[in-house]
């Protein structure tokens, strides 16, 4: 990127923050009663247990230090937590691929520093769609998190491979947005028939009457692209790489607890989202879910770019992405 355009992009971005907010403490300055303040963002859907963990264990607090102060911030989306990241209203945490690649195709600065979890989208259609099978979608209404989310573009690459594109690119399949907690509403209203969505979300849908399409292991990149992944920004990574390291040991440590005490897991899990959500999940939906689901903070880069190169296709992204500089992996334990 040449320096003018880098330092425009900077300018904006500045005078932007202190209009919306003031001026803002970056992580490792003082604050908060003479602590530091580092804040972890994340949503409350399955995918996202580790920060749970974190949380509820204190792993954060535990390898930063008691004089960092550890504030967490969950999302309803994948472009709300990149704008927070993009503004420093956060300094890490969990999304999903889609809204990160998006971004940084179009210079943000985000680093995918480790793996999260795999696998747990899942297509189901509303039991009064009368949606059988994919060969029933023409006209029809669909819905995901957000607009080129992972799970979006999952299902699109998933459909256009069987030649069926949404209205968004041409096709006749129609896509609106919304929050996954939400879609049980909207499935018994009509005003959508089916969905792309994370779990535990699709194994509750599933409970109430609706009928898997699509299952995880069938979706495009369903079990090896990760579908959740932790980020902060390279800026963060240049000014303070022992801080990182250690938000990369804290989140080692949560997806360690998950495969090794499940059980419990689940638990804080469903406790965690109820309250954020106010919505209290059925142990078994849980359960279910966890079956969709994998915890590693693996990341395969081809697959990445792979997924990538789905989006350019798909008309999310303008340009075709190269993501060598995308994946910091140096802070994982070999």
């Amino acid at each position: 990127m040449k320096k003018g355009l880098l330092f425009a992009i900077i300018s904006i971005l500045f005078v932007g923050v202190l209009a919306a907010c003031g001026t803002k403490e970056s992580a490792g300055s003082s604050g908060n009663g003479g602590k530091e303040e580092v804040i972890i963002g994340y949503f409350p859907n399955i995918d996202h247990v580790p920060a749970m963990i974190a949380k509820e264990k204190g792993y954060f607090e535990e390898v930063l230090g008691e004089n960092v102060k550890v504030t967490y911030k969950t999302f309803p989306d994948g472009a709300a937590f990149m704008t927070a990241l993009k503004t420093g209203d956060i300094h890490a945490g969990l999304v999903g691929p889609g809204p990160v690649m998006n971004n940084f195709a179009n210079g943000a600065d985000v680093k995918i520093l480790a793996g999260a979890s795999s696998g747990g989208t899942v297509v189901v259609a509303s039991e009064k769609s009368g949606i059988q099978s994919i060969d029933d979608l023409t006209g029809r209404t669909f819905i995901t998190p957000g607009v080129g989310c992972t799970h979006d573009v999952q299902m699109e690459t998933f459909l256009q491979e069987l030649g069926i594109t949404s209205a968004r690119i041409g096709g006749t399949l129609k896509h609106v947005t919304g929050n996954p907690a939400q879609y049980g509403a909207m499935f018994e209203s009509g005003k959508v028939d089916l969905a792309a969505v994370p779990e535990p979300w699709a194994s509750q849908l599933v409970n109430d009457g609706a009928k898997i399409i699509v299952d995880t292991d069938e979706i495009s990149y369903g079990t090896t692209l990760p579908n959740t992944v932790l980020v902060t920004s390279g800026k963060l990574i240049k000014e303070n790489k022992e801080l990182v390291a250690n938000i990369v040991k804290a989140h080692e440590k949560s997806v360690a607890f998950i495969n090794e005490n499940p059980e419990e897991a689940r638990e804080i899990a469903i406790n965690s989202i109820k309250d954020i959500t106010d919505q209290e999940l059925d142990p078994k939906i849980v359960e279910s879910a966890w079956e969709r689901v994998s915890y590693t903070t693996e990341v395969n880069a081809d697959v990445v770019q792979e997924f990538a190169n789905s989006s350019y296709e798909l008309k999310f992204l303008k340009e075709k992405p190269e993501f060598s500089d995308l994946i910091d992996t140096q802070f994982l334990t070999k």
